[in-house]
């Protein structure tokens, strides 16, 4: 196994991680009931997509 020439200092090692941060799922809101949901995926309470309902939601 290879060994370290020079050892990472922790600010580069901390510059270098400064990016690795989980985002919150991106919602909007469902033009038809106004709940939010993914985009681009059907509506998990009405069951529209792209104006047409393509899921029966029971009640």
């Amino acid at each position: 196994m290879a060994n370290l020439t020079n050892k990472t200092s922790r600010c580069r090692r901390n510059k270098r991680r400064t990016h690795w941060v989980i985002h919150p799922p991106h919602l909007v809101s469902c033009p038809h009931c106004h709940m939010p949901k993914l985009p681009h995926h059907v509506c998990p309470e009405c069951g529209y997509y792209k104006g047409r309902q393509v899921l029966k939601v029971e009640e």
